[in-house]
């Protein structure tokens, strides 16, 4: 892997950009913007930092958010995902709304899956008018990172420029509410006996991880809040459909799977994180946002004890070991680094 130093991020990111490359300029350094293979997924990384080098912010005990700051990278990787779309090519001191750069020209891109008008997509801005920084009737149209810019009736990704109009994959003007459930348990032995890494000397947590049937890359399952639903329904929810493939049960094992998770998920969980998420599929005017809440089953008598089957987005499931060598999805290595501090694990 090529590894960089933080000063040469910025200049490097735009000569791959300008030259058409496919890759994604990330804080672990340059890599293509490819799935992963499991070995991949498991090889030894650079410690991930958040996209502005800095370690994640603490806010009241047990919230935590990324700085305002920071530029997001992946928004802007060149090549927008499931597309042959190149992105205008920003650099990082373009990012803001607030720095004047009349040369800007973004690509204008939807994609045929959304404009083909799903149950889950908003209409074409031109043939309705969404209430932005409300609740549009069951849409949540507010941001957890406050009101955003509204210009020409279009809304503004809070975090700036990312070299692209339109929806791209995602189907809401604005905000795209998701919810991120992190499922962990402690790592053991054949005996039952807690398993400390060799190094730190800390518990190891393994949380549940599935390989996103989209890109390939592993992720913490997860999927979008729908209209009028309650966040904490969402992460039982999508939960139990893609690591558990509920969906496909038996009603006898559907009826099992319900009394655990139900019990788990109304166990006090640890909110992780709330607010914008630096996703590939972001632009300038829709944007991926999360709540991340991890739920643990400290006594492995729990979820621990029902068989993992990958389902609906989910190509692969597993228990995976918390470490900082892994490299997953969007934002997700973070919102595990702040679990295993704040659970006291190995990291």
């Amino acid at each position: 892997m090529i590894r960089v130093g933080r000063n040469w991020v910025g200049p490097i990111r735009i000569a791959l950009s300008l030259l058409g490359f496919p890759f994604c300029l990330c804080t672990s350094g340059i890599r293509p913007l490819t799935s992963f293979s499991p070995d991949q997924f498991i090889a030894r990384v650079s410690k991930s930092l958040s996209p502005s080098g800095c370690s994640l912010c603490v806010l009241p005990p047990s919230v935590f958010t990324m700085p305002c700051s920071a530029p997001h990278n992946k928004a802007r990787c060149p090549k927008y995902p499931g597309s042959e779309t190149q992105r205008f090519p920003v650099p990082d001191d373009k990012v803001d709304w607030n720095t004047d750069w009349p040369q800007y020209r973004p690509v204008g891109y939807t994609a045929p899956s959304v404009l083909i008008k799903p149950v889950w997509a908003d209409q074409d801005i031109r043939s309705f008018s969404p209430r932005f920084n409300a609740l549009d009737g069951n849409v949540d149209r507010r941001s957890h990172e406050g009101d955003y810019r509204v210009e020409q009736g279009m809304p503004l990704n809070p975090r700036g420029r990312t070299g692209l109009t339109g929806r791209g994959l995602l189907g809401r003007w604005g905000p795209n509410h998701a919810a991120d459930p992190i499922v962990t348990r402690w790592k053991r032995d054949s005996a039952g006996q807690q398993v400390s890494h060799p190094v730190s000397k800390l518990p190891v947590l393994q949380f549940v991880s599935i390989k996103r049937r989209d890109c390939g890359e592993w992720a913490i399952p997860g999927g979008m809040v729908d209209p009028g639903e309650l966040v904490s329904l969402t992460l039982q929810r999508e939960f139990s459909e893609e690591a558990l493939n509920s969906l496909a049960a038996s009603p006898q094992d559907r009826e099992r799977i319900h009394e655990r998770i139900t019990q788990l998920f109304n166990s006090p969980g640890l909110e992780v994180y709330k607010g914008y998420v630096d996703d590939p599929r972001n632009n300038d005017n829709s944007w991926m946002e999360t709540v991340a809440v991890n739920f643990h089953d400290d006594t492995g008598n729990s979820v621990s004890e029902l068989p993992l089957q990958a389902g609906d987005d989910a190509g692969q499931v597993h228990w995976i070991d918390l470490d900082s060598v892994l490299s997953l999805y969007a934002s997700h290595s973070q919102f595990l680094e702040v679990v295993a501090k704040e659970r006291h694990a190995h990291w």
